[in-house]
């Protein structure tokens, strides 16, 4: 059963039948695949008699020989940090659980693992693999290596395990307590941003009694972080799309490309379904992201009433699909470390990929710091100023 917001379309809880045990042989399944993805060979390729081999860190150290080092640490965080953290801190909270009385620390433990959950983008590195594969058939012999077969299982293994685990009864079964959510709840309880508890908070001490957070009616200077994150990520993008995020240099010949460049470079190779994702991930999601971002704050500080719904709807969207621009990270990164052949043909990151990157992590951040109850907070407020002029002037 799936339990909705009355008010907006927003999913409160979607309640699961598997048991805890289940969930804890996805986790153990997921982190056994992870490990193996992470040891063994993602793709080899072949080309004038020399072969060359990629793991999942190869793509990395080559942007580290190539004075990139932020964007390495960037894709290692994502492919491997963050996801081996979260499925460490879920199969430990997840065993201790069977424990009378779990400890109190299972409760941080398994909010930071929650707060990895966005950063863990191995479903995106999936199609990051699957871009690289189909750019490299043209130009070099190229094999599947175990990883690739371990990252397509880690993949399925994971969207099993998130579809099956109900996050609410973990957090019930941490903390035994009286809610003060529901019909009667008090006119000063606040809603918890991490494990989504409604309780009122203490004067002296307004942290969440169930997972530890500190408490806010409303996400703290919502509105100023957001546009700060959002006119940077606008900033970064102009560099992002005129400066080159690939060179493909092949027997002496060859010039930078742009990601423009790249969708046109598809296309005339007839490669279409290709061309419109790397078109939709790197351009127009980027450009949804800022636009969409915009159009709230904006609605939000001019105090529209109108399309309140849909707002939500497009905040989840902006929210859900911001990470999946790094397709052509990923992909520009794997490139890299598998095509190096000297004078025959070579493939190197571009200074625009650097770039690309800072407006993917600033949109992420900025879905995060903002607050959608606020475009319904400045709606009711305009609603009441001219429902009660004089009110205005108070």
């Amino acid at each position: 059963m799936t339990a909705r917001c009355v008010r907006c379309p927003t999913v409160l809880r979607r309640t699961s039948r598997h048991r805890i045990d289940h969930i804890i042989a996805l986790t153990a399944a997921a982190f056994v695949l992870l490990v193996v993805m992470c040891t063994t060979t993602l793709m080899s390729v072949e080309t004038s008699g020399i072969k060359r081999t990629a793991n999942l860190f190869s793509g990395p150290w080559e942007l580290v020989r190539q004075d990139m080092s932020p964007l390495a640490l960037v894709i290692v965080f994502v492919t491997v940090l963050a996801p081996l953290g979260r499925l460490l801190g879920m199969l430990y909270v997840l065993i201790r659980l069977h424990e009378r009385r779990p400890p109190r620390h299972l409760r941080r433990v398994f909010a930071l693992a929650e707060r990895l959950r966005p950063w863990s983008m191995i479903e995106v590195f999936v199609f990051g693999v699957f871009v690289a594969y189909v750019k490299l058939g043209d130009l070099v012999t190229i094999g599947l290596m175990v990883g690739v077969y371990a990252l397509l299982a880690l993949t399925f293994v994971l969207v099993w395990m998130d579809s099956a685990l109900d996050r609410e009864a973990v957090w019930e079964r941490l903390y035994h307590a009286n809610l003060a959510g529901g019909p009667d709840a008090p006119a000063d309880a606040v809603g918890c941003e991490t494990c989504s508890l409604v309780s009122v908070p203490e004067p002296y001490d307004p942290r969440c009694p169930r997972c530890d957070s500190e408490l806010h009616e409303r996400k703290p200077n919502s509105v100023a972080r957001t546009w700060a994150l959002v006119i940077a990520a606008a900033v970064f993008y102009i560099p992002a799309n005129y400066y080159p995020v690939l060179s493909v240099v092949q027997l002496g010949a060859g010039q930078p490309s742009t990601i423009l460049g790249g969708v046109e470079e598809l296309i005339k190779a007839g490669q279409y379904p290709l061309a419109a994702l790397v078109f939709f991930a790197s351009i127009a999601v980027p450009v949804l992201k800022l636009v969409g971002l915009s159009i709230m704050l904006i609605t939000i500080q001019t105090g529209r009433a109108g399309w309140l719904r849909d707002r939500v709807r497009l905040y989840h969207i902006v929210r859900f699909i911001g990470r999946w621009s790094m397709i052509d990270i990923f992909m520009e990164s794997l490139l890299g470390a598998l095509v190096a052949f000297g004078s025959v043909i070579t493939i190197e990151p571009g200074v625009g990929a650097l770039a690309f990157c800072a407006v993917v992590i600033l949109t992420m951040f900025a879905a995060e710091t903002f607050d959608p109850r606020l475009m319904w907070d400045s709606a009711a407020q305009r609603s009441f100023f001219e429902e009660d002029p004089l009110a205005a002037g108070d």
